[in-house]
């Protein structure tokens, strides 16, 4: 019986990028600076502020499932996630690695108590963190990937159609005519409804 091997298939492409997207060891990468850097520089600026516990426990890494997001922050997991092809904008490495370190700051400063994602405590955390006014979405060329919708739902009123990738789980109302004939308030008259598919 012959001995049967793992095949190997090496792929070569011209583009710098995809060796970054298409890896396996997300903690390898070809950027300028490496995992170690980048959470040494974050823990560097949690310190600053007085955030020693924190700053103890966060990793940041390269991550390449990341496609439109440049970056990720998990407080539960003290975790950074950047995006690999941030590798192609030196400049919005840094700008990116703090606006992800303020989500982790705000919910450490929070404690317990819930916070809104780019609320009132994110914007502070960002202005001691040297990016004030930064914006919640960044405009980096990234590839979007677009999904076509599998629903469409239509108001019975207006007969007006809302096109959705998901199903909607909750009661929705169509808020052109909640806000023409019910003074904005959710009405159940126009409630939308799901068109067979």
């Amino acid at each position: 019986m012959p001995l049967l091997r793992q095949l190997e298939f090496a792929f070569q492409t011209t583009d710098p990028l995809a060796s970054i997207l298409f890896r396996r060891d997300r903690r390898t990468t070809t950027s300028p600076i490496s995992d170690a850097d980048l959470a040494a520089r974050a823990k560097q600026l949690l310190r600053s502020l007085g955030a020693n516990r924190i700053a103890s426990e966060l990793r940041v890494e390269w991550n390449s499932r990341l496609r439109t997001a440049a970056g990720r922050a998990d407080y539960g997991e003290k975790l950074i996630s950047l995006n690999p092809l941030l590798v192609a904008h030196p400049d919005e490495i840094e700008r990116t690695l703090r606006h992800e370190l303020a989500h982790i700051l705000a919910q450490f400063r929070a404690g317990r108590r819930r916070i809104s994602p780019h609320g009132v405590d994110w914007q502070q955390a960002c202005r001691d963190l040297g990016i004030p006014g930064e914006k919640r979405c960044h405009t980096l060329a990234f590839p979007a990937k677009r999904y076509a919708p599998r629903f469409i739902y239509r108001c019975p009123n207006c007969r007006h159609d809302f096109p959705r990738v998901r199903r909607i789980k909750r009661a929705m109302a169509c808020l052109a005519c909640c806000r023409a004939h019910n003074g904005g308030e959710f009405d159940v008259r126009f409630r939308l409804k799901l068109l067979k598919v």
